[in-house]
């Protein structure tokens, strides 16, 4: 079974429910009304009593390259600007609540009764790489690059997952430097779950799902449940709400808008490599191989 959606794709196969980002030109950057289909598919995995596992990927060279800021995040000014300029009142409202803030809606992995795996190939970057480690268990290929370069210039860290995967001294340094990791780095780090060849990612993948819906759903829903209240008690939501305003408050700081000022006349290509390069990375270091390319429909 297929649903339409603008920006993913949703399909059924069995007790298993596939996402797939699908904004292959872009890398699946993060546009409206991406967010919320996420959120629409999760639940239609939810309500659906056949489905028991989800799984969650990226169309084409990358699971996701992050928000889409080629044209200074006006695609979200009417959840954050008034009048083309940004709007800290209108921006606390939205990120604030459970119903429209970017980070609730990414949480639907989270919440979901259903256990997500998620498949990173390509660049999982910025708001990709807060999506994908809202899922359960992350599996990485092993040249995939994972990373938040937003923690040089123009954000912060939102739904904290990469903090409360790490350890602190890995997490404070990835927090400060925001440096890329390969899928080898990031399984070793004890970030994401595993790292295999891009050849075997979605062998991989789909034969941990098989494996985990001949266990009864119950029992996949209490074991994922426990976890997650631990972790919610020890401050999840709260760090959230921290890094949402924060992040917010870091868009418009005259060095963030410089960097749109830059992105807007010279090109995004121009900002990120000025960013990027006393580092040496993202733009400016080893990427994730181009041939490496996922189809739309995971399985024949």
């Amino acid at each position: 079974m297929a649903n339409q959606f603008e920006t993913l794709v949703y399909a059924t196969d069995g007790p298993v429910a596939t996402i797939t980002l699908n904004r292959p030109d872009e890398l699946n950057t993060i546009v409206p009304p991406m967010p919320d289909e996420i959120e629409a598919a999760v639940n239609l995995a939810a309500r659906d009593r056949a489905v028991k596992v989800i799984v969650l990927r990226g169309a084409g060279r990358a699971f996701c390259a992050g928000f889409d800021f080629g044209d200074g995040f006006h695609q979200w000014d009417e959840v954050l600007y008034t009048d083309g300029k940004w709007d800290p009142g209108k921006e606390l409202i939205t990120n604030s609540s459970p119903t429209l803030g970017f980070v609730p809606k990414f949480m639907s992995l989270w919440h979901s009764p259903k256990p997500v795996i998620a498949a990173v190939h390509g660049w999982c970057v910025g708001g990709g790489s807060e999506l994908a480690l809202c899922a359960d268990i992350v599996v990485m290929s092993e040249d995939a690059r994972i990373g938040t370069p937003y923690s040089r210039m123009w954000g912060c860290h939102l739904a904290g997952m990469w903090i409360y995967r790490l350890g602190l001294a890995h997490a404070k340094e990835l927090a400060l430097t925001g440096r890329a990791l390969s899928g080898v780095e990031a399984k070793a780090l004890g970030l994401v779950n595993d790292a295999v060849p891009f050849e075997r990612l979605e062998e991989t993948v789909f034969a941990l799902a098989d494996r985990l819906v001949t266990i009864p759903q119950s029992q996949l829903t209490a074991m994922k449940t426990v976890v997650n209240q631990a972790y919610m008690n020890m401050g999840l939501g709260s760090t959230q709400l921290l890094g949402t305003m924060l992040d917010g408050m870091l868009r418009n700081t005259p060095d963030a808008l410089e960097f749109i000022r830059l992105a807007e006349q010279e090109g995004a290509s121009a900002a990120v490599a000025r960013r990027d390069a006393p580092f040496g990375d993202y733009s400016q270091g080893e990427r994730p191989n181009p041939q490496h390319v996922l189809d739309v429909q995971p399985r024949p």
